[in-house]
């Protein structure tokens, strides 16, 4: 070894991001065990390398010690006075053993460990970067299909796409580039393993962070976001500057930044909501784009009842209620739907069964027989109220109208009757 060696390793630093001093260290322990192994020595050597020339000297260490019992790891004091006149007992004499022939097995040895330690290094390198980036999006490009499992090229390495991590429905194709979010690193003996993933909720998160320059610079905040991979997301935003749009800024001027989004997810529908601290509003700007009447949260339940027009209620619950089930986890509330005619019915309906437990016969709160229910009421939110129902109940509360408090048919009878016997009457 010489100059050049070293030479060598100062452009491994550079290149690799490898210490030459970590490699020098390296090579040292392994010329010892190559030293031992090729010429059966059994004592105590130790190896250095020049750090300027590349030499390579091999010590012998022997401990110094009165009387001799074994010449591999000890020396007479004697001798060691002969060496320096300083050594004492207890002292480590060092003195060169470097063979002749040991120039070729010390270029061997080299050329291994620096391979090793590069890859092992490299791999160190990768998993660091990686690792760091857990929660970030990548871009790669298909490389292959394994069993179901989509390998993406990073570059220097390779990225699992699990099947379970896979959008329903898409199809990757070899070559095609593809933005994914990075899950998991793992570091393994045959280098880092990195899971990404298409289905996770930051990956859309990480989308409006590159496409929206307002949610980058912290102007416009991300607050929720519901998630079905493949086929809708709801996400909610909030500006603390009353004259930024949040919503309007993520959707972009005819909306060319929701697009460029929708287009990387292959389609994905995406609702983006506006925040509100109130919950009731909050549920429904959720629903959107259902218009809603009102909104009754329940505290102690965590329900939000929400009341919208007869022709959107099937607009609010959406395809085998995904509209509904998005809002119910983007907002952390249950969420019950009702349409308005459903709701007035039920209102009336709860009035008058209030009504008729307090108003009995003379006043005292007794419920007549007539007015009691013959079956048990269904829960609000599935009782289906039909027309000719609505219509018989609006008879039924024209007919109480008529009545006067206390007054009872038999009365009415009676008064007619006397009506009938008056002189003059009609």
């Amino acid at each position: 070894m010489n100059a050049e060696f070293i030479g060598a390793l100062e452009q491994i630093e550079e290149e690799k991001g490898i210490s030459k001093e970590v490699l020098l260290e390296a090579i040292e322990a392994a010329l010892i065990s190559a030293y031992r192994r090729n010429f059966g020595s059994a004592q105590n050597v130790t190896v250095q390398i020049g750090r300027d020339t590349g030499d390579i000297k091999v010590y012998a260490r022997k401990m110094v010690v009165e009387e001799v019992t074994d010449p591999r790891l000890e020396i007479s004091l004697e001798e060691a006075r002969v060496i320096d006149p300083s050594y004492d007992v207890g002292d480590v004499v060092e003195h060169e053993v470097t063979p002749k022939e040991f120039g070729r097995i010390a270029a061997q040895t080299a050329k291994q460990v620096v391979v090793q330690r590069i890859r092992e290094a490299e791999r160190g390198i990768i998993y660091e970067e990686y690792a760091s980036r857990e929660g970030d999006i990548v871009t790669g490009i298909v490389h292959r299909t394994e069993h179901r499992n989509v390998y993406i090229n990073l570059g220097k390495t390779e990225a699992i796409l699990l099947p379970n991590e896979q959008m329903p429905g898409e199809v990757y194709r070899q070559n095609d580039r593809i933005k994914t979010y990075i899950v998991e690193v793992r570091k393994t003996t045959k280098g880092p393993q990195i899971f990404v993933s298409r289905t996770h909720p930051g990956l859309l998160k990480r989308l409006f962070e590159l496409e929206v320059p307002e949610i980058h610079d912290g102007v416009v905040e991300i607050m929720a976001i519901a998630r079905e991979a493949g086929y809708r997301s709801k996400i909610s935003v909030h500006s603390e500057e009353e004259k930024v749009d949040p919503v309007g800024a993520c959707v972009g001027q005819k909306g060319i930044r929701v697009q460029t989004i929708v287009r990387e997810l292959k389609g994905e529908k995406i609702d983006i909501v506006r925040w509100n601290p109130d919950p009731a509003q909050y549920v429904a700007n959720a629903l959107s784009p259902a218009r809603v009447l009102s909104v009754e949260i329940d505290e102690e339940q965590g329900i939000a009842r929400v009341v919208v027009p007869d022709y959107q209620l099937s607009l609010a619950i959406g395809k085998e209620g995904q509209n509904a089930r998005l809002a119910a986890k983007l907002t952390g509330w249950k969420i019950d739907i009702r349409s308005e005619s459903h709701s007035i019915a039920a209102r009336d309906e709860a009035e008058n069964e209030e009504g008729d437990e307090t108003t009995g016969p003379g006043g005292t709160g007794e419920v007549e027989k007539d007015n009691v229910p013959s079956e048990p009421a269904e829960p609000l939110e599935r009782r289906e109220v039909s027309s000719e129902t609505l219509a018989g109940k609006a008879g039924l509360d024209e007919g109480l109208e008529e009545k006067a408090p206390g007054e009872s048919d038999m009365e009415k009878e009676t008064l007619a009757e006397s009506d009938g016997e008056r002189p003059g009457a009609s």
